[in-house]
């Protein structure tokens, strides 16, 4: 490699360095899937019209993910991140039976 060379890919690493930091930065966290275990055993479905009422008879259609002491994303956000489901995203509108109340 000769240094003209050398200097060019230098100078696109560094450039191409803050761009790749700037695209996973915007990145979201990947959705649960409401087939994963975790979500299978905590009954999680993104619409908590949906929820098997006689699976979960503590349901309240008034719950969602919105309103839970889990839910770390703003009220008016339709996605969030879960404490439950560490490094994923939930529907606001989701249930799962961890469900607990905001104060």
């Amino acid at each position: 490699m000769n240094d003209s060379s050398r200097r060019v890919f230098l100078l696109h690493v560094a450039a191409g360095g803050p761009a790749l930091w700037a695209a996973s930065a915007l990145a979201q966290p990947a959705m649960v899937s409401a087939t994963e275990p975790t979500a299978i055993a905590l009954g999680y479905t993104p619409d908590t019209q949906k929820v098997d009422a006689r699976k979960f008879p503590n349901h309240r259609p008034t719950q969602s993910c919105r309103n839970c002491q889990l839910y770390a994303g703003k009220p008016a956000d339709s996605i969030g991140n879960c404490t439950i489901f560490t490094g994923k995203m939930v529907v606001a509108n989701g249930w799962c039976s961890a469900h607990i109340l905001k104060s």
